[in-house]
């Protein structure tokens, strides 16, 4: 029987730094649980999807130098990608302002937008699980929460924060866009949009807390084994990283 581990050892992964202008994570492809492959040392030579490219706005007098994630790439680009990938603009303008900060704040992770937005599609529809949405200004409404983490077809996590975050005394839920539990929010949290607040409901804020997030456990996500355990470490599933991968994979393709 092939074992979680091993799935995740056979990965392809297309993981390439963003680089000039910002050049794009691209996705990476996990083996099928159905079809188990030998082990090696190397990933399978399979094909690596194109790099893509996610354009930093132009400085202009009408830009502020001190800007949020949402507003740090280009607004055309971020309209073209948006409606090619049926990706909402406020969500992707969050996703490649997030890949463009980190590139700053952690030299060397390359993660690309598109992995980002793999998360969000898989996490919350890009917040529009449930009947929310994500308005102007980031936040998602209604609020998102995920169901208890009882055990019970979940991963079984006991309160960690008194309901601060999640609302719930007893387990700890998934909360915001990105679905960040408690505990990792508490170690994650950021301020995206600059408004002196870290609501995990925000995108902007939610979606450079989990580049940090990523970029902290990955280290160098050009390496396959590197943003393999970066994605475990969001969801500790195969199936989930299969998801994301396949989702990063497609996004990459929209700038081909």
């Amino acid at each position: 029987m092939t074992t979680r581990s091993q799935l995740l050892r056979l990965a392809l992964v297309g993981a390439l730094m963003l680089g000039g202008l910002g050049s794009l994570l691209a996705g990476v492809l996990l083996s099928s649980a159905t079809e188990p492959m030998p082990v090696s040392s190397t990933a399978p030579a399979h094909e690596i999807p194109s790099v893509g490219t996610s354009p930093v706005r132009e400085a202009s007098p009408s830009v502020p130098a001190a800007r949020g994630v949402a507003e740090l790439a280009d607004p055309a680009w971020v309209t073209r990608v948006a409606k090619a990938g049926r990706i909402p603009e406020r969500a992707l303008a969050a996703y490649a302002g997030a890949a463009i900060a980190v590139r700053e704040s952690h030299p060397g992770c390359g993660l690309g937008w598109n992995t980002l937005a793999a998360i969000g599609l898989v996490e919350s529809e890009h917040g529009s699980i449930d009947g929310s949405a994500i308005g102007p200004d980031g936040v998602a409404a209604p609020p998102i929460v995920g169901v208890a983490l009882d055990g019970k077809g979940v991963a079984a996590i006991r309160d960690t924060d008194r309901g601060e975050l999640d609302g719930d005394t007893t387990w700890d839920r998934a909360v915001g866009p990105m679905q960040f539990i408690p505990a990792t929010w508490a170690a994650a949290a950021r301020d995206g949009n600059l408004d002196g607040v870290t609501d995990v409901q925000n995108i902007d804020d939610a979606a450079l807390a989990a580049a940090v997030h990523l970029c902290g456990v990955g280290s160098d996500l050009t390496v396959g084994e590197n943003w393999i355990a970066a994605i475990a470490a969001y969801n500790d599933d195969a199936t989930y990283n299969n998801r994301v991968a396949e989702a990063a994979t497609r996004y990459a393709r929209l700038e081909g």
